[in-house]
Parts: structure tokens; C-alpha cells; sequence
């Protein structure tokens, strides 16, 4: 396995559906593959692409407490958004930009194992969690040069899908090879203060505070939790910036400070009420 740094970039929210920021942003991820060839690898949701299809389909969509309540007869349609529609279209604007990508899902070459998670007080169907992970597959595609695109779905132990949260599968993705930053690009700049101020770095305990508030609210708070989460337990810096920036990832390699850093200090979570997941 070659030594080298290792960026995870998390793409999600609206910039999948918009197709002039996609296209813009793959070029900021091939920019930085070119550079840095084999040092990128791209994990991707894609949750408003699933709510049209699940539509069109006539399938309801359904969420308690944010989180997608996922049916077994629903999690064959959103896997083959997320891992077909939605993978091949990222994958095909790499290509086109001239990197070499790959598209993968978590479930591939047993890059990430799952289980259906127990996190919560209802049962949200086949909504599942990463429990470990080889990462024998990416690092083989990583020092031959190759950028894996990875979505969101995985397999539990009896080969059944399951819908992971694409923060989540980014955070452990990041674990699983030993990145050396983890990136969620999002629609906004990073962690705003209550003004609307971009926050340059947060500490847990500020987080969580920030939460409680009512400052941090939504969608950020499981990404908020997931970059500290991830920071604690492999002692790395996290950044959640925004995709809008068309250089954010070379201004990131070049250790430049773009959007929210979140550093490897003590984990305090956020009460589980607060939860919420959002592809």
C-alpha cells in the first residue's frame, strides 16, 4: 500500500441537482486526482433523486425525525438510483474530466459491513449502520491510480440492502482507510454562527452548545456530529465547506482554510433527539 494523504469528499443536497455546480465541482475533484492521482475518493447521497423516482413510482416518501423510513419493497428502487442513476452520473462527469473513476457502492469488495441500526425508537425499516470494513479494495484502486465514486447503499450479513445515511457512509469510509481529511461539501459555505458568520473552527463543546441553541438545526446537525465523531476517532481534521467555491479542495490540499475545520478533540454527541438524516 503506498503512503500518501488521503482526501474522502462527501457530495450531496442540491449540488447533485444541479447540474452546472456538479459539473464545476467534479472538475475542483479531478483537479485535485490529477495532482494528487490516487488520493481522492468520492461518496455520494442523493436523496431528492429518490423522492422523484419513489414519486413517479407512486411509492410514498415518508420521514420521522428527518430520517428516511426505508420499506423493503422501497430499498431495491433507491438502490438503483443511488448506486445506478445517480453513481453513473458522477462517475461519467470524472470520466469525461479525465479521471479515472470508478463506481462502487459500500457493500462492494466488503469495503463496509452493515446492520440494520438499532439507533432509534421506531423502526425506520431497512435504514442501516457501517459496523466495520476492508479497505483492501480502495487502497488496490487507490495505488493503481483509479478515483472510487461510492454510494450510500450497503448489504447486512444476510445479503440484504440497506440505506445508509451518506454522512455517515462518508465518516466511516473515512475511518475504514485511514483518510487523512475528510471533506463534506454542502450548500453553504460551512457551521454559521447565529448571525450567519462563517465559524473558521468548532470544538465539540462549542457544537454542542450551538445545538442546543437552536443555531446549529437541521440537516448540519448530523454532519456536525459526524465530522467531530470522525475527528475523535482517527484524529484527523474534518471540513464541511461549501461546494460553491470552485477551487475548495486544491485551497484544502494546499492547506488553506476554507469553510468549517473541525479538529480531533474529546467527542460529546448531541442529545438523540436532536438526530436527523438526510442523504
Amino acid at each position: 500500500m503506498i503512503q500518501r494523504s488521503l482526501f474522502v469528499v462527501k457530495l450531496g443536497g442540491a449540488l447533485l441537482d444541479d447540474a452546472v455546480a456538479l459539473a464545476s465541482t467534479i472538475e475542483s475533484v479531478c483537479a485535485l486526482h490529477i495532482a494528487r492521482p490516487g488520493s481522492v475518493i468520492v461518496v455520494h447521497g442523493g436523496g431528492s433523486a429518490v423522492d422523484r423516482h419513489l414519486a413517479r413510482l407512486g411509492m410514498p416518501t415518508e420521514k420521522r425525525d428527518g430520517i428516511r423510513l426505508t420499506p423493503p419493497d422501497q430499498m431495491i428502487e433507491i438502490s438503483a438510483v443511488l448506486s445506478g442513476r445517480v453513481n453513473a452520473t458522477i462517475v461519467a462527469e470524472l470520466l469525461a474530466s479525465g479521471s479515472a473513476a470508478v463506481g462502487l457502492s459500500l457493500a462492494d469488495g466488503f469495503i463496509a459491513t452493515a446492520a440494520t441500526t438499532t439507533r432509534y425508537a421506531f423502526n425506520p425499516g431497512r435504514v442501516g449502520e457501517v459496523t466495520g470494513g476492508d479497505p483492501k479494495l480502495l487502497h488496490t484502486l487507490l495505488d493503481s491510480g483509479f478515483l472510487p465514486v461510492i454510494s450510500s447503499v450497503a448489504v447486512d450479513s444476510g445479503g440484504d440492502l440497506l440505506n445508509i445515511n451518506a454522512d455517515d457512509a462518508a465518516a466511516a469510509i473515512a475511518r475504514i482507510v485511514g483518510a487523512t481529511r475528510l471533506v463534506f461539501l454542502t450548500d453553504v459555505p460551512g457551521v454559521l454562527d447565529r448571525s450567519g458568520k462563517l465559524i473558521p473552527q468548532i470544538t465539540a463543546a462549542e457544537a454542542a452548545t450551538l445545538i442546543e441553541q437552536g443555531v446549529i438545526h437541521g440537516g448540519m446537525i448530523p454532519k456536525v456530529n459526524n465530522a467531530l465523531q470522525t475527528a475523535a476517532d482517527i484524529g484527523i481534521s474534518v471540513v464541511i465547506a461549501g461546494w460553491r467555491d470552485q477551487n475548495i479542495l486544491n485551497r484544502l490540499a494546499n492547506a488553506e482554510s476554507v469553510g468549517t475545520t473541525l479538529r480531533p478533540l474529546p467527542f460529546v454527541a448531541a442529545p438523540p433527539e436532536h438526530l436527523a438524516l438526510s442523504q
